[in-house]
């Protein structure tokens, strides 16, 4: 038990009232987990909680106290880190049905409170400072069994917030739990009811979804209930039909694989993809999203997804923006999605250096996670075409990395910049500089280094031929 805890514990019972951590620190503790939040709840009020952490924390905040929640943080001491707290006074939530937000009434009892929480195995507290250990609804022996269900009727609580929902596949990926038969069903009967949930708080759990360690197991919830209809209906629509003769993988299972195989090569936080990386997850699980639109089935039996990475970045892009995901994820996730297929030419014949660079540029800050999105779409079975592409995108970040040392790559400029464009064509700021900007960049990439006696050579070349072709 954290000192805190008691301390708080101590604090709180002086003034009257009862305090108990509750939900995941409680979880986490028995799980063998280290908890760096501590939650607690308690029977004073909002304003009594306030006062309270005003005096025992460095800071404290009340962004949350319409739901009864007031949070501190006490600064390290004594050689130990900050502490952060969030305190809630007992409630219990539910919805009207026909808005998105929960309407919040305060209970007065402990045991009310964790029956109005998400499943069991997050409803058992400890009350402080006493240490009373509270467990009404069997929340250690669903723990022990690795199950998640409802302390209450899954109905009830599902219709109280329909967010539960989404959190059972949370859980089955943070925690790699099953979802109980009946609590199962109560989702797979009540998926609808997300719809009522607003976006920002549905993003949020898909998020921590995909952050956690096993994300596969929660979005396979998320599909096999018909929540990911409501959510990601991009995801389950993977789940294309498969032909007799087996002319193209199952979509679905594919995408699920590469997530796994990009998360693998995530890296520790001082390499260049830090995991849990969100771009990198949402882009493997969502490259192939383009697939159903443009599926056809060839003369002679193939099946063709032409331009399917096109199509892909704008649902990629459109649905994100539906979840309110910030415009940078947006855009660097949809942009993964239309360069994922850009390596497969490579293996059709010898890049130049100029393709090199223009892969490189086109990747821009995003070329790392695109190095693992690359290697993670190869699936297939068949060793020798498996070692035939690993080689071929080993070859290529091998060049990369020549090219890198030899021109700064990175940052690929053209020999003249715009006031030397000016100085030489005797021209003044206008989109022609700009035109002239972006043909001397095109013969750098294509041709490297020109140095700046032949960079001017050639912008007078251009500057005549586009004076002669305006005086015809």
């Amino acid at each position: 038990m954290a000192p805190a805890a008691l301390e708080l514990g101590e604090l709180f019972r002086a003034a009257g009232h009862e305090l108990a951590l509750v939900g995941g620190p409680v979880r986490d503790a028995f799980l063998g987990r280290a908890s760096n939040d501590l939650d607690f709840a308690t029977s004073a009020t909002p304003d009594e909680t306030q006062a309270l952490l005003a005096r025992w924390g460095d800071a404290h905040w009340d962004i949350g106290k319409a739901f009864g929640t007031i949070g501190a943080r006490r600064f390290a001491r004594d050689g130990a880190g900050d502490v952060v707290v969030e305190v809630t006074t007992y409630r219990s939530d539910e919805y009207d049905p026909a808005s998105r937000k929960p309407v919040v009434a305060f209970g007065d009892t402990l045991e009310g409170d964790l029956s109005r929480r998400d499943f069991t195995v997050n409803a058992m507290a400890v009350r402080v400072p006493d240490l009373t250990f509270v467990d009404p609804f069997d929340g250690l022996a669903d723990l022990a069994r690795g199950v998640l269900r409802t302390p209450i009727a899954p109905e009830r609580s599902f219709d109280d917030d329909p967010l539960r929902m989404m959190r059972a596949a949370r859980f089955a990926g943070q925690l790699g739990f099953a979802v109980e038969a009946g609590t199962l069903a109560a989702v797979v009967a009540m998926a609808q009811r997300i719809e009522i949930v607003s976006a920002e708080r549905v993003q949020a759990e898909l998020t921590k979804l995909l952050l956690s360690d096993r994300p596969r197991a929660g979005l396979e919830v998320l599909v096999d209930t018909g929540l990911a209809e409501h959510v990601l209906p991009e995801l389950p629509a993977l789940q294309l039909e498969i032909d007799e003769h087996h002319r193209h993988k199952d979509v679905y299972q594919h995408s699920l694989t590469v997530l796994e195989q990009a998360i693998a090569q995530e890296t520790g936080p001082d390499g260049p993809v830090p995991a849990p990386d969100l771009v990198l997850r949402l882009a493997s699980l969502l490259h192939d999203v383009g697939k159903p639109a443009t599926r056809r089935f060839e003369p002679g039996g193939g099946v063709s997804f032409h331009h399917h990475e096109v199509v892909g970045a704008k649902l990629v892009a459109k649905r994100l923006k539906a979840l309110k995901y910030e415009k940078q994820v947006v855009k660097d996730v949809a942009r993964l999605v239309e360069l994922h297929l850009r390596f497969h030419g490579y293996g059709e014949g010898v890049w130049t250096d100029s393709a090199v660079r223009r892969y490189v540029t086109d990747a821009g800050p995003l070329l790392e996670r695109l190095h693992r999105l690359t290697r993670a779409d190869s699936t297939t079975r068949n060793r020798r075409k498996a070692k035939r592409l690993s080689d071929a995108y080993s070859e290529l970040e091998q060049r990369i990395a020549a090219l890198r040392a030899q021109e700064e790559i990175d940052a690929i400029r053209p020999d003249l910049d715009g006031s030397q464009i000016m100085a030489l064509l005797g021209i003044r700021p206008g989109p022609v500089v700009g035109q002239a900007y972006k043909h001397l960049l095109a013969l750098r990439m294509e041709h490297g280094p020109l140095g700046v006696e032949r960079a001017e050579q050639e912008l007078r070349a251009w500057w005549a031929e586009r004076e002669e072709a305006q005086q015809g």
